[in-house]
């Protein structure tokens, strides 16, 4: 997603509302790889769990301004049905991920 999120937003029409729904949805979007990234790095579990979980916030957000998008009628479903299937696919694997390592504390 995160790569995959800039050239979708260079692509979008420019406008007013869309210049701003679209820097939100690349700076969540970007967030996303740079938060999982952060997470790896963890020095304790407690502090993998605390980024992990920016990480699942960032990319709900994500979904939630691609559904906007769509919502608004500014982005064609078709358009960035790919995005959004794979920020769901990320999102789960990251609740997973939540789940196992709070259930291992």
């Amino acid at each position: 997603m995160r790569f995959r999120i800039i050239p979708f937003v260079e692509l979008m029409p420019r406008s007013e509302v869309g210049d701003v729904l679209y820097r939100q949805l690349l700076r969540v979007g970007t967030s996303v790889g740079a938060n999982y990234r952060s997470a790896c790095r963890a020095r304790s579990r407690a502090e993998f769990i605390a980024r992990m979980g920016v990480v699942e916030e960032e990319c709900d957000e994500s979904i939630y301004w691609m559904e906007l998008l769509i919502g608004t009628g500014r982005v064609k479903p078709s358009t960035i049905a790919g995005l959004l299937k794979e920020s769901n696919e990320i999102l789960s694997l990251v609740v997973a991920s939540l789940k196992t390592a709070r259930s291992r504390k």
